[in-house]
């Protein structure tokens, strides 16, 4: 599949990580999608019931992060993925996670994975 829909740079608050402080208080994720989807019918009808709510897919998201509370951010990343393709347009995913400052001396650490129908 060549055609792909990315959202890029999405910052969204939660619970991740494994150390005491990490549990209580929110921290910033970054996450950045690579949604692979046919996008033939909204490239020649240019109505929105013919492709990826990504604004809804978005809110969706971050709602089910508000709401949770992972250890490690592989299992965010992996049910990031499965909120993904849940959408029948959606044939596969790449997910990467970015949570900055997990290490010193660093920006971030990140997870990157790749799941499909």
């Amino acid at each position: 599949m060549a055609d792909k829909i990315l959202i890029r740079d999405l910052i969204l608050h939660c619970i991740i990580g494994t150390n005491d402080d990490e549990r209580i208080y929110r921290q910033d994720v970054c996450l950045n999608l690579v949604i692979e989807t046919d996008l033939a019918a909204p490239g020649a009808s240019d109505d929105l019931a013919d492709t990826l709510d990504y604004r809804s897919l978005k809110n969706e998201i971050g709602e089910h992060l508000d709401q949770s509370s992972y250890f490690l951010i592989e299992k965010m990343a992996a049910a990031v993925a499965d909120i993904c393709l849940a959408k029948a347009m959606v044939q596969a995913v790449t997910v990467t996670v970015d949570k900055p400052g997990a290490l010193t001396k660093t920006r971030s650490v990140a997870v990157e994975i790749h799941r499909s129908q």
